[in-house]
């Protein structure tokens, strides 16, 4: 009997092991923690809640029983995580709570923005601290056709607003948004941004690259980083933004085009009118095209009303008149920068209606603005071309296949 000994204390532990009714079920009650703004909440009651018309800080917490020694200590001490007199109405915000018979506030978090978080902890150490969700890119692309505008063929498409106006960024320099006509059209690889846990986008990133054809021309943009600076460049490298912008605001048409005789709307008389006018509502901002120093500042008493002058270079002057008022720091003498805003669209002066008389001059000539070509901004450097192009080359097979 004593030989079976072993084999049957071995057979009985075999037994033992596979009979157990808890193994299994042990395994399977182990689970992950569950995080929330990176804290464990697996112990904690969540309750969400948005900030209120004329709601503050002390509102929302003395609501949930924080007494006013924290609130102040977070007032006063916390300014440096965020200052909580910035709170928005309608931002979200959430308390963490214990599970104890009578629920304490432990935690409350206010979402600065739909990534960025700050974290105020309302017992022991009152710690605080910002925090930023984590965020997924992917990369998308759509191509429109466009039958009244470009806004109306991208929000069809189920474009975000943001996409738009970022490609009405990059081509500003080489088509005019307004000129656009039924039958153009536009390819787009862009990067949409997601919250983790998240399936609708929150926003956009890069665009990487876009065709757009306008008057039967095509137009390829690709986004390129050089000397840590991001910005789009054609096929061969040339740089998409020009010395100068293709308009100085956004304009609902132009009523006068530049002309050696014109009749005058108001004087009634045959006049050169070397200018471009731009009507638009009152109000408008205008912006310089380009940078340069204010070199002229006041009132023009042949009819220009309100006007500025601004020198760019040793080459190249712009003017913009009938204006309603300057921008806030704009005085003769100051440096603009291209797109910042210097004044609004009016009607002062020799005017029948709110409009810019834009006039650009080279060389001390008065030139058509809408036939001046427009130098170009620095290329891809030669030390960076190879890199550029195998970037190009890819996303160009992307255009191409959609």
């Amino acid at each position: 009997m004593k030989k079976f000994a072993p084999f049957l204390i071995l057979l009985l532990l075999l037994i033992s092991c596979g009979s157990n009714p808890h193994t299994t079920k042990d395994a399977e009650a182990v689970k992950e923690p569950t995080f929330l703004y990176g804290i464990c909440i697996d112990s904690l009651d969540v309750m969400e809640g948005s900030v209120k018309k004329n709601e503050f800080l002390a509102n929302i917490l003395s609501r949930e029983g924080v007494n006013y020694g924290v609130i102040d200590n977070i007032g006063r001490n916390k300014k440096s995580v965020f200052d909580v007199r910035k709170i928005k109405v309608g931002n979200k915000y959430v308390f963490l709570k214990t599970r104890d018979s009578i629920p304490a506030a432990k935690y409350w978090i206010y979402e600065i923005d739909r990534t960025n978080y700050a974290v105020f902890q309302l017992t022991d150490s009152l710690a605080a601290w910002r925090g930023e969700k984590e965020v997924l890119t992917k990369i998308e692309h759509v191509g429109v056709e466009i039958s009244s505008s470009l806004w109306n063929a991208m929000a069809d498409a189920g474009c975000s607003p943001d996409l738009i106006l970022e490609l009405s960024d990059i081509y500003a320099w080489t088509i005019d948004f307004f000129g656009i006509q039924p039958g153009d059209s536009c390819k787009v690889v862009f990067e949409e941004k997601y919250i983790a846990g998240d399936t609708v986008p929150y926003g956009i990133g890069n665009v990487l690259a876009s065709y757009f054809k306008n008057k039967g021309e095509g137009k390829y943009a690709f986004s390129f980083e050089q000397d840590g600076r991001k910005e789009y460049f054609d096929e061969n490298g040339d740089n998409m933004r020009k010395a100068f912008l293709k308009a100085p605001l956004n304009y609902r048409r132009i009523s006068s085009k530049f002309s050696n005789g014109r009749m005058h709307p108001v004087y009634h008389v045959v006049r050169p009118h070397h200018g471009v006018d731009y009507a638009a509502p009152v109000g408008t901002p205008v912006q310089s095209i380009g940078d340069g120093t204010v070199i002229a500042k006041g009132w023009d008493k042949k009819g220009g009303g309100n006007y500025l002058k601004v020198k760019h270079n040793s080459t190249y002057t712009t003017t913009y008149m009938h204006l309603k008022g300057f921008a806030k720091g704009i005085s003769q003498g100051c440096k603009v920068k291209q797109g910042q805003t210097i004044g609004f669209v009016g009607s002062t002066g020799a005017s029948t209606g709110p409009h810019l008389d834009f006039r650009l001059q080279k060389n001390g000539t008065y030139i058509d603005p809408l036939k001046f070509k427009s130098p170009s901004a620095e290329p891809v450097k030669k030390e960076n071309m190879e890199r550029y192009k195998v970037g190009v080359d890819s996303l160009m097979r992307v255009l191409k296949s959609h």
